[in-house]
């Protein structure tokens, strides 16, 4: 028999920002009637985010809210991406990118890239992204919605760059549309029960009070509400990850707006370069063990591809996640999660896969511990792969800095190491259904970076080799042509979406 259980009445998001205001219009757009929501924050308190580079699964949660594309990109400042590009990872003087998209099509059961390895591909591994529509469109500058199918042979995918507090403010007027009410002022006291450590309500600055069932936790580093529950604890993957400071500046816009991010790696750490329509994000990833915040900042200012058009913002943070983001009836959504730094771009990607996996165990009144347990396994389960991955990148790099010969050096986690091992003895990637980053990204990964694959699937070699040449030439020849009816990313963003207080070249 089943048991009624009353439904949550009143939530509570503690947090503005894009952690906050993404999670106000998704409870807006998708909690039944009667649901009041509260977002509580203060405009005394700043948040992290200065700019932001994403993956493509932010256009689904757009496309669920409703958002209209260009819309969007223009009330953000925002452009388009296609990937990212890595500088200097595999020496100074390499490039490559993480396209999205595919890459080629498989035949038959064999994977794409083993037709490429078998016709000798790993000897000239800069070919592999002839056969990416997404790459070689990036390297022209080009962009253009269709084909839009990730699934054809040429397919494309993209993601954004935008300015994360314009699009707050653009969720935070679907929000408030949708009823959310927002609450100016500065979390001062949590009163939780005695017995259950639930929370029950949260006293602000001004002496005001706010009850309510359900709690989320967007209140940044701070972790005000889930810092205070029970059995709250902190996984430190710092030794893992050991860059512990960030200092990120906005320059004036250059032209052409290249429709990727930049990930340079210096000294001690890296460099992100995102590209809007009326500025360009910069920042610098370090090891303050390694490099001082003098030395961060000359380096930092002195690779700029235009004038400052404010002060370097310092950012302190150790990696690592929360054990368990839900616990009794808070969850953490955010920074107050975890910190991964964003070298792969998906910060706003776990606060959205957060927000569906909320929303797919939304509680009663009273949590069951089965449903935050399961969603505490989920977390973790993906917050580990985007971990692996971004160590991937360190302890495959090839430079001569005492840092970066450090993260060669280092002990690597099984999975990882096994992953590797597979790949390099034969070509093969296997991964999780759940996890976020796909064959193709981890196959671009390796290739960028320098491990070579000794083998290939057998069943590639069934293939003559005249028809396999055959086949490689037709995929780049279909990339070749797709791209070629492309306008410019410039042009696209001039006819379709510009910002209103930005310039977009001819």
């Amino acid at each position: 028999m089943a048991i009624d259980q009353e439904p949550v009445r009143r939530v509570a998001i503690v947090g503005g920002g894009s952690a906050g205001w993404m999670t106000a219009a998704a409870l807006a757009r998708f909690l039944p009637e009667g649901t009041h929501v509260t977002l509580i924050e203060s405009d005394a308190i700043g948040t992290v985010g200065v700019g932001e580079a994403t993956i493509p699964q932010l256009r689904l949660f757009n496309q669920h809210l409703g958002i209209d594309e260009d819309d969007f990109v223009a009330r953000t400042g925002g452009s388009f991406k296609l990937g990212i590009e890595f500088a200097g990872w595999n020496g100074p003087n390499s490039r490559y990118l993480h396209a999205f998209g595919t890459i080629g099509r498989s035949l038959g059961l064999v994977p794409f890239h083993h037709y490429w390895l078998a016709a000798g591909g790993g000897d000239f591994p800069q070919s592999l992204w002839s056969h990416s529509a997404c790459a070689v469109a990036a390297a022209q500058n080009r962009f253009d919605r269709e084909p839009g199918n990730p699934q054809a042979p040429a397919g494309t995918n993209w993601a954004y760059h935008f300015d994360a507090a314009r699009y707050a403010a653009y969720l935070r007027e679907r929000a408030e549309a949708g009823g959310v009410e927002r609450v100016e002022g500065r979390v001062v006291e949590v009163a939780q029960d005695g017995e259950t450590g639930s929370i029950e309500a949260v006293t602000l600055d001004d002496g005001r009070r706010i009850a309510a069932d359900f709690f989320i936790d967007c209140s940044g580093f701070a972790a005000l509400l889930i810092g205070r529950m029970a059995g709250d604890r902190w996984d430190d993957w710092s030794p893992l990850l050991p860059c512990d400071r960030a200092l990120a500046v906005p320059c004036a816009a250059t032209q052409p707006i290249t429709p990727y991010t930049r990930a340079t790696a210096r000294s001690a750490g890296w460099q992100w370069r995102i590209p809007l329509q009326g500025r360009t994000g910069n920042g610098l990833v370090y090891s303050s063990a390694h490099l001082s915040d003098d030395e961060a900042t000359a380096t930092l200012l002195g690779n700029l591809d235009g004038a400052t058009l404010a002060d370097p913002k310092p950012l302190r943070f150790t990696t690592g996640r929360r054990h368990a983001p839900w616990i009794g009836n808070c969850v953490a959504l955010g920074l107050a999660a975890g910190f991964l730094e964003p070298l792969e771009s998906t910060s706003i990607h776990l606060v959205q896969s957060g927000i569906a996996r909320l929303l797919s165990f939304w509680p009663a009144a009273t949590p069951r511990h089965a449903d935050s347990a399961e969603f505490n396994r989920q977390s973790a389960r993906e917050w580990l792969a985007v971990r692996d991955f971004l160590i991937a990148h360190y302890a495959l790099n090839d430079r001569d800095e005492p840092f970066w010969q450090e993260r060669r050096a280092m002990p690597l986690p099984d999975s990882l190491r096994e992953r590797i091992a597979l790949f390099e003895q034969s070509g093969r990637i296997v991964r999780d259904e759940h996890e976020l980053f796909a064959e193709v990204a981890w196959l671009q990964l390796f290739v960028g970076q320098g491990v070579v694959a000794t083998g290939y699937h057998p069943l590639a070699k069934a293939l003559p080799a005249d028809r396999c040449a055959q086949f490689l030439d037709m995929s780049t020849q279909h990339v070749a042509a797709t791209v070629a009816r492309m306008p410019t990313h410039d042009q696209f963003l001039r006819a379709h979406c510009p910002a209103p207080d930005a310039k977009v070249a001819a």
